[in-house]
């Protein structure tokens, strides 16, 4: 799982990231300060092999951080529209980078999707049973969940990349509208079904940590355990706005306000929870990491 060691006591640690506009490129970069780690964010193009090798050659860096990629605006709907821009930056870019840091002898820390997957008969909704890192993605809804599996599975061949299937990510700042809370607040229905997801309040400090240990291959990137719409959003009324109110409405319903389906699953988390026993289930995390530090009803 190891890759050759990068960064020690006589050489510190220097991260290059790439996604600096972006929601977990930007608290990246905030993580890295806090914590007194060196970093610089990438100014190249993914999809531009000589601006990453002139990057790389510039900042000289221990590791690299991938948390750019086209998720679409307002939604992954705009991947359906727009499929060439999609492919070359969570493609062609990807690949890229990997393959730069490959001849640099670098460790690529990969911010993936585990939006990949759909339940199925052998893992049915509410079963506690999770696809594991080594299962083949089943769900080709959308053309952004097509785009990622496909980047994955060539992935695999490079065995300097740590992928990390994130889903469905939420962090305390319940203002940021790419947050999964602030979305489900702001929508009009919502469905109600129980998801694997990622806190990155405690994720994305894991993820330095597994640079600096030079973890790579495939980690399913969640919290153990699954939550559903409807935990979250009472959990929202008892501790932030305890007049919240929402409607629901049927993945059927859904599918008529939507152009591309969304991926419903529970990931099995073991393989991060073994490596990292202190991780918190789903439900824990979200009080201890969201919900506690924003608490503002009396009742909670």
């Amino acid at each position: 799982m190891g890759f050759p060691e990068n960064g020690s006591s006589e050489k510190p640690f220097k991260f290059l990231i790439y996604g600096r506009t972006g929601w977990i490129g930007g608290l990246l970069g905030k993580l890295c300060e806090s914590k007194g780690i060196d970093f610089d964010y990438g100014s190249g193009r993914l999809e531009n092999r000589l601006s990453l090798e002139s990057d790389i050659a510039a900042v000289k860096p221990t590791h690299v951080f991938n948390a750019a990629g086209v998720t679409g605006r307002p939604n992954v709907d705009w991947c359906e529209s727009h499929k060439v821009e999609t492919i070359r930056t969570n493609v062609a870019g990807t690949l890229t980078l990997a393959d730069v840091c490959r001849g640099r002898g670098l460790v690529l820390i990969n911010y993936a999707t585990g939006c990949i997957f759909e339940y199925d008969a052998a893992h049915p909704m509410e079963s506690g049973v999770g696809f594991k890192e080594e299962d083949t993605p089943n769900f080709t809804g959308s053309f952004y969940s097509k785009t990622k599996a496909m980047v994955e599975e060539l992935l695999k061949n490079y065995e300097n990349v740590c992928t990390l299937r994130v889903r469905m990510p939420i962090s305390s700042d319940l203002a940021n509208p790419r947050n999964f809370i602030t979305k489900i607040t702001r929508y009009d229905k919502v469905v109600n079904i129980p998801n694997s997801m990622t806190i990155l309040d405690e994720l994305l400090p894991i993820s330095i940590e597994m640079a600096k240990r030079n973890l790579t291959g495939i980690w399913n990137f969640t919290n153990p355990g699954v939550v559903s719409h409807n935990e979250i959003l009472e959990m929202y009324r008892d501790y932030i706005d305890s007049n919240f109110t929402w409607k629901n409405f049927t993945l059927e319903e859904q599918a008529k306000v939507i152009v591309a389906p969304r991926s419903n699953n529970e990931l099995d988390a073991n393989k991060l929870k073994k490596e990292f026993p202190e991780l918190l289930s789903i439900k824990e995390s979200l009080i201890k990491h969201v919900f506690e530090p924003n608490k503002k009803t009396v009742a909670a």
